[in-house]
């Protein structure tokens, strides 16, 4: 079974050969959901990746996710959520990110990390004793190919993509200041759920740091009134230096996993660089037409969420 390292190199283009992951369990918010909150609570508004589904498809973006990208590299279907019920195949593995989820409890989804390891835990015994009960020849539902082989759950790849949330909703209640003090809980309840994971058979972490929140269009939709505030890419400064501050905390904390969990291979990504490099670099990546599109996409699920 390839390591998560030898992912990173694979997605770099420059691994020595690909890795053969079974199975994927995300773990996450807006940023890798495949249709959780569609399925639960309501359907996300367009472009609801239809550019590249051709059809809502459940996701906060216009095409494919990072995620989605993952499943392609291992050469996998696509994630089910693990919250939609219809046609969903969880053969090889499924998703437990909800749009606006946060690590902690409280905020904008009742989703949180603790809720998606508490779904994990119940769909892995579910599905490990349905599977054992049936046999291959089923003419009828359910069918033993759209369940996880027991044996995949420790040889899948385990990748987390949240906190982002726990930040947004701290802004949005309290200060920067505030924030950055409850980044050791909130990292804390974080390697809680790692522990837990590993205790379920988990041995391959991929794992994304948090993104630049200051260059989302809520953000300076909200805060580019103070003085100062903005970069010189229209980001919110204060805002992505707590973004920073977080990395830098999970970054170190993800060095103590690997101590303490020896058996375990933790790859941890530096998202917020890529995404602000896209930011940084938006006319030479060739996206030089300034428009609000994204902005209102994002301040519309954003009022939605506070119901306002």
């Amino acid at each position: 079974m390839g390591s998560a390292g030898e992912c990173m190199g694979v997605m770099g283009g420059h691994g020595p050969r690909r890795c053969s992951f079974p199975a994927i369990f995300n773990f996450g918010d807006s940023n890798s959901d495949t249709g959780g909150r569609s399925a639960a609570i309501s359907e996300v508004f367009l472009p609801n990746g239809e550019t590249f589904f051709g059809k809502a498809s459940g996701r906060f973006c216009d095409g494919r996710l990072i995620l989605d990208f993952i499943s392609e590299t291992l050469g996998l279907p696509y994630l089910n959520a693990y919250l939609d019920s219809m046609g969903a195949n969880f053969w090889h593995g499924a998703n437990f990110a909800t749009g606006g989820s946060s690590i902690r409890p409280g905020g904008y989804s009742p989703f949180h990390l603790e809720i998606q390891l508490a779904q994990f835990k119940r769909f892995k015994s579910q599905t490990t004793a349905l599977y054992q009960q049936l046999n291959h020849n089923c003419t009828t539902p359910p069918f033993k190919s759209n369940l996880p082989r027991p044996k995949d759950f420790s040889k899948a790849l385990y990748t987390i993509d949240i906190g982002q949330n726990d930040l947004a909703y701290g802004f949005q209640h309290t200060n920067e200041e505030k924030v950055v003090a409850s980044i050791p809980d909130i990292l804390n309840v974080f390697s809680g759920v790692v522990h837990e994971l590993y205790k379920e058979g988990a041995r391959a972490f991929w794992i994304h740091n948090t993104g630049p929140i200051g260059c989302l269009p809520y953000s300076v939709i909200y805060y580019q009134q103070k003085p100062r505030n903005l970069d010189r890419y229209g980001c919110v400064k204060p805002h992505n230096k707590v973004a920073q501050e977080f990395n830098k905390q999970l970054k170190d904390v993800v060095i103590k996993l690997r101590a303490q969990l020896p058996h375990a291979a933790f790859t941890c990504v530096d998202v917020y660089s890529v995404k602000y490099s896209l930011v940084s670099q938006a006319k030479d990546l060739g996206n030089s037409r300034k428009t609000n599109h994204n902005a209102v996409i994002f301040l519309r699920f954003f009022l939605k969420l506070n119901h306002v």
